[in-house]
């Protein structure tokens, strides 16, 4: 008798192993390392003969769709993030740290579908029925006609979706809770979540019932499990928040039906999260507009224009190794604005402590924040507060020039609706709006905006002296 072959998978990143060992040489894990069968599951070798294939009936691109092709749930910043709504047929992937509001987001989604005569099933792995009533009398949920299960074994919850009317969408919270017969490992293994999300995609693909589900997140913000998962789904959705701040950010990271650049903006309350119509004044709200430091930058999050507060504070320092600390920014962006003013514009931070931070939170990933992160900093050192009513935007080169960016227009119109008069933006742009009321200073290069503040700097001074 051929003696059972056993491989290692390491439950953090997926790499198999010949043998045990202590750390994953893929991830650099430590105790991640499980044995496992190989023959079951995804990927497993085959226990018997294959049976001869049947052919598959092929149809053209064009024809009739029987249902239309979106589920608009009714929150209108959900329905921005996926795109217009859920897409009927498709499986959606959530992310999050614990108690973000992953499972709240999703019951107040559910029973806003539930009122508008849809059938959706809650699956909970993870609470019990009793536990999810209370969450849902919380969030004002309970009045809604949503189906509730508690099972973790996906060929039962399969059979259970099976039963009846097809349901226009179900949620299962969590994919670490699955399970299933065919597979011989404890569930949130690599092999027990790829066998159900598998299980879940196909019964979506060929119901055309849409399918939420519900991952949790390493130490590092990843979605714990195999990364082929969020390959096999259609979209992936992470939810975004610093606990000592009352908004949340649920961003796309994948979309097959929509962009992937929109985010939704959400404020945590006692009766679960409301929509954030208009997150510029969210992050403003606690704005010291005399303090030195600080500007306000003028971004875009895939369509919308966002304003948020860009903190900066240079400090002298006796070590011999200044410290640079960032929040809510690329530190090594930090690092190439650092030297291209001390290169290109005389400004001198080797003997100072750089501290940066996005107000409220939020985090900037788009290089149009180089001119607004440069004039805080530059405000910090001269210990001279910017403009109040002043945006900054535009891109910095290695060469100190100021590059223009995309959607000008629509930044320019939203620091103008929250009562912005003036704006520091490149000099090459040539999407300006024609009707504009504010004042607009192009810059050339970043020498020019350095030579501004400091002059900015000197008639005050000179004021002071003649006062």
């Amino acid at each position: 008798m051929a003696k059972p072959r056993t491989q290692f998978v390491c439950q953090n990143c997926g790499t198999v192993h010949s043998r045990w060992a202590g750390k994953c040489e893929g991830c650099g894990e430590w105790n991640t390392i499980i044995e496992e069968d190989p023959t079951g599951g995804i990927g497993g070798g085959p226990t018997r003969a294959p049976k001869k294939g049947r052919p598959v009936a092929l149809t053209t691109l064009c024809g009739e769709i029987e249902d239309a092709p979106r589920i608009e749930t009714g929150i209108s910043e959900l329905d921005r993030v996926t795109g217009g709504g859920f897409v009927r047929g498709s499986a959606l992937l959530v992310g999050g740290d614990p108690g973000i509001g992953k499972s709240t987001v999703l019951m107040q989604a559910a029973a806003a579908l539930s009122r508008r005569k849809h059938r959706v099933i809650y699956v909970s792995g993870e609470e019990a029925i009793a536990q999810v009533r209370l969450r849902a009398q919380r969030l004002g949920a309970a009045d809604s006609d949503v189906l509730l299960a508690a099972e973790t074994n996906v060929e039962d919850i399969l059979a259970t979706l099976s039963e009846g009317k097809r349901p226009d969408l179900v949620i299962i919270d969590s994919i670490q809770t699955l399970w299933s017969d065919i597979v011989d490992s404890a569930p949130g293994t690599v092999t027990q979540v790829r066998t159900g999300v598998q299980a879940m995609i196909r019964f979506a693909k060929q119901t055309g019932t849409a399918v939420v589900l519900v991952g949790h997140v390493t130490k590092e913000g990843q979605i714990a499990g195999p990364r082929v998962v969020e390959h096999m789904v259609d979209a992936v959705l992470y939810f975004e928040g610093d606990r000592g701040h009352h908004y949340r950010i649920l961003r796309t990271v994948k979309n097959r039906f929509g962009p992937t650049d929109e985010i939704g903006v959400f404020e945590m309350s006692d009766r679960g999260l409301r929509e954030v119509a208009n997150p510029s004044e969210l992050f403003l709200g606690e704005r010291n507009e005399k303090s030195p430091g600080a500007a306000v930058f003028a971004g875009m999050e895939g369509t919308r224009p966002l304003l948020v507060e860009v903190q900066a504070l240079v400090a002298p320092t006796s070590l011999g190794t200044p410290r640079r600390a960032v929040v809510g920014w690329d530190s090594a962006r930090l690092s190439m604005i650092l030297a291209v003013l001390e290169a290109h514009c005389g400004v001198r931070l080797g003997q100072h402590d750089v501290y940066l931070n996005v107000a409220g939170g939020y985090r900037i990933s788009e290089p149009a924040a180089d001119l607004a992160v440069a004039s805080a900093l530059v405000s910090s050192l001269a210990g001279l507060a910017l403009p109040a009513d002043c945006v900054y935007f535009g891109e910095v080169s290695l060469s100190g020039a100021v590059r223009p960016v995309a959607h000008t227009a629509q930044r320019l119109k939203e620091a103008e609706k929250l009562g912005f008069s003036q704006a520091v933006l490149p000099s090459a742009t040539t999407d300006l709006p024609k009707n504009g009321n504010g004042r607009w200073s192009e810059m050339e290069s970043l020498p020019d905006l350095v030579a501004r503040i400091a002059g900015s700097r000197r008639a005050l001074q000179q004021s002071d002296e003649a006062e």
